[in-house]
């Protein structure tokens, strides 16, 4: 008999085993549980015409229908199962956690296989995503003005064994108005969100999540408020750096873009580099001084970001001078200055 799970249940006890999501290959696209694999019972044509027939006609020919899409499938979808997960242990899931999801389970068990099934189906999942508070106690932004390397301090942190929520990564965008460049497609926003809640609901509550200080928008993507409002209300660490280390990093970075994108990247932030800017921006880019281009850019990005940051509680932030230090020493002091920041703030809370 196959194992009824709630969301949280789900999350926590398939960790390690293949979770497919028998909905349709478009309603995967829109969305899906992270880690989830398409592994759709009727193709996208196919669920139109069952649903169509349930509306038209009733439930009785809707399944009459349904059974003649499936039934030439079984057999493979036993052997792609079986491919997925030797151990013959799997999770499955459905928009609702009707028909489809309980149709696959049988399957799979009279093959054998162990299964659970997710209780309201991706709908309860997505629920969970839009309605449940999850407030990390330890969560640490790490700040700095724009080129500062933030992302590759945060993946160093993550490889000497920091919990990490990238937002960046999630979104496939680097956060500036250049950041799409060199970037795969962003994921809709449900799935951004799915993957934001799945990341902080599965982290260790009792240890530090590092995270980028990010605007509202990354790319087209929108951080969602009550993340966004958790971020605006956390602990920082500022990372200092040269502003010469900074233009060399967005030269490294962005060097070799094409000229037309870079020029209409500006083009669309004119409004709010200002029109001298802008000329001299472009300018610097038509005579391939990417570094000149850069410093005309940087002048927005600074000036927008330090206004943030004074607007932020002054005994919740600090600064660490990340100026020609290596990365492992750079690590340490981080690691050292968060364990400072939280004993001050605690100390100032108990008090």
């Amino acid at each position: 008999m196959a194992e009824h799970l709630t969301v949280d249940s789900f999350l926590k006890n398939t960790v390690g085993i293949p979770v497919l999501d028998v909905r349709s290959p478009g309603e995967y696209e829109q969305g899906h549980i992270p880690g989830a694999l398409s592994f759709p019972l009727f193709s996208n044509e196919e669920r139109k015409e069952v649903g169509t027939l349930y509306k038209q006609t009733g439930p009785e020919e809707a399944l009459l229908k349904g059974l003649d899409f499936v039934g030439p499938k079984m057999s493979e979808f036993v052997r792609v199962a079986g491919k997925l997960s030797p151990e013959r242990k799997v999770a499955v899931h459905c928009w609702r956690g009707g028909m489809r999801s309980r149709s696959m389970a049988w399957l799979l068990e009279t093959a054998g296989f162990q299964v659970k099934i997710l209780s309201g189906g991706y709908k309860a999942f997505r629920n969970a995503v839009l309605h449940d508070e999850i407030k990390p106690e330890k969560l640490l932004v790490l700040g700095g003005l724009t080129g500062s390397g933030k992302t590759p301090v945060l993946l160093a942190l993550e490889a000497a064994g920091e919990q990490v929520l990238d937002l960046e990564k999630l979104a496939c965008h680097k956060g500036s108005a250049f950041g799409g460049i060199d970037e795969p497609p962003q994921p809709t926003q449900e799935q951004f969100e799915n993957d934001i809640y799945s990341a902080l609901f599965l982290a260790d509550k009792e240890k530090m999540i590092w995270v980028e200080d990010e605007s509202k928008a990354i790319g087209r993507l929108r951080i969602p408020n009550e993340v966004y409002d958790l971020l605006r209300a956390s602990r920082l660490l500022f990372l200092e750096q040269s502003r010469a280390s900074r233009l060399q990093r967005i030269t490294d970075l962005y060097g070799q873009a094409d000229q037309a994108t870079l020029e209409t990247f500006i083009k669309k932030i004119a409004k709010r580099l200002g029109g001298l800017r802008v000329k001299l921006a472009l300018e610097a880019l038509a005579g391939q001084d990417i570094t000149e281009a850069a410093s005309q850019v940087l002048e927005y990005y600074d000036r927008t970001y330090l206004f943030g940051l004074e607007q932020r509680d002054p005994s919740t932030w600090k600064k660490v001078d990340g100026t020609n230090i290596g990365m492992d020493e750079l690590v340490a002091m981080l690691r050292n200055a968060a364990d400072q920041l939280f004993k001050v703030g605690d100390a100032r809370h108990a008090g």
